[in-house]
């Protein structure tokens, strides 16, 4: 149970207590034990947290090196009921938490034998965030691929060698081992570990209560197109970065986008990649198998006509597009990721 208290400097206090929920038909409720130490971010807890919590059928428990008082990055400060040592019985789920005092805490060595000891009693393992360099400092992911927040992928993959990190998704799963990106995709990753438990109608419950998009993936990217992709310095070529976004559906060829820039079709194909890291086809290419996606994870559309809507004009010509970026057939990711009842 998360309860807020007033302190004396206008930092609230947390206060999270052990959760144990009713599990459902006779069953033991499943044994969650989030790792947390100075410096952790409070949503990267609390977010996870709530999810599981809003499921059921778990004990959720917060444990440190000492039980007490945690201190968050910038927001309230965390009462954790539970020392890591005192733990003795078997583990479901061990989560590591993350924010700016992860990398203190890998190296910590009385923290990482700690968590490298409860490894040993779960039947699952997962970070959130930067809590990845706490597993890959107990030797947790090495041999594994692995993700965290996306500005701290190159410092893992240096400090890391044994360690596969993907850049890219929101939360990625390996065997027993689960890590997530930055923040609140540690939200996805525990409504993906709901899933997994307690089966996709459960989650799809939790997510309508907490008003989530089950339908994030883990492959998916964790940045949309307009927020990877680099911004056009000049303004024509901004204009036509809106413009695709805004209607990908129409004729997205290099000469009439050209056109709309007003300068010559070379000269602009030479400008938006020199500005934007693609060619104008690559980047109109993503922008429609983006909006694909959302259309049919979203929407009862026929795949033909989520085709015609994102302009590309044949249901062939979208798989293909889908085989090069996503790795799945339309169909495929429809009925992946697609609730299996309206939202």
């Amino acid at each position: 149970m998360l309860l807020a208290k007033g302190s004396g400097r206008n930092r609230p206090v947390i206060v999270i207590a052990d959760i144990e929920l009713g599990a459902h038909n006779g069953s033991v409720a499943r044994r969650v034990v989030f790792v947390a130490y100075p410096g952790i971010t409070a949503l990267d807890l609390v977010g996870p947290h709530e999810v599981l919590g809003a499921a059921g059928e778990y004990q959720l428990v917060v444990a440190a090196t000492e039980a007490g008082p945690v201190a968050t990055t910038r927001g309230p400060v965390l009462i954790a009921d539970r020392a890591l040592a005192s733990w003795r019985g078997p583990i479901d789920t061990l989560i590591v938490v993350g924010g700016e005092g992860a990398f203190a805490a890998a190296a910590d060595p009385t923290l990482v034998r700690a968590v490298a000891r409860l490894a040993r009693r779960a039947g699952r393992i997962a970070s959130v965030c930067t809590g990845s360099f706490v597993l890959a400092a107990a030797g947790l992911l090495d041999g594994k691929r692995a993700t965290t927040h996306w500005n701290a992928c190159d410092l893992m993959a240096r400090r890391y060698r044994a360690v596969t990190v993907e850049r890219d998704p929101i939360f990625v799963r390996d065997g027993n081992v689960w890590t997530s990106a930055g923040v609140t995709a540690g939200m996805d990753l525990a409504l993906a570990l709901v899933a997994d438990d307690l089966g996709r109608d459960v989650a799809l419950r939790v997510a309508r209560q907490l008003v989530m998009y089950v339908q994030r993936p883990g492959g998916q990217s964790q940045f949309s197109v307009h927020l990877s992709a680099p911004v056009a310095e000049r303004d024509p070529l901004r204009d036509v970065q809106a413009w695709i976004a805004e209607h990908p559906e129409v004729d997205h060829s290099v000469g009439r986008l050209a056109t709309r820039a007003a300068m010559s079709p070379r000269h602009f194909a030479r400008l938006f990649r020199a500005e934007t890291g693609s060619t104008p086809a690559v980047y109109v290419e993503r922008i429609r198998v983006e909006t694909a996606r959302r259309l049919l994870e979203t929407t009862s559309r026929p795949v033909d006509a989520v085709a015609d809507a994102c302009g590309f004009g044949t249901v062939e010509t979208m798989r293909r597009a889908f085989a090069r970026r996503v790795g799945a057939s339309p169909t495929e990711y429809r009925e992946r990721f697609r609730p299996s009842e309206p939202v």
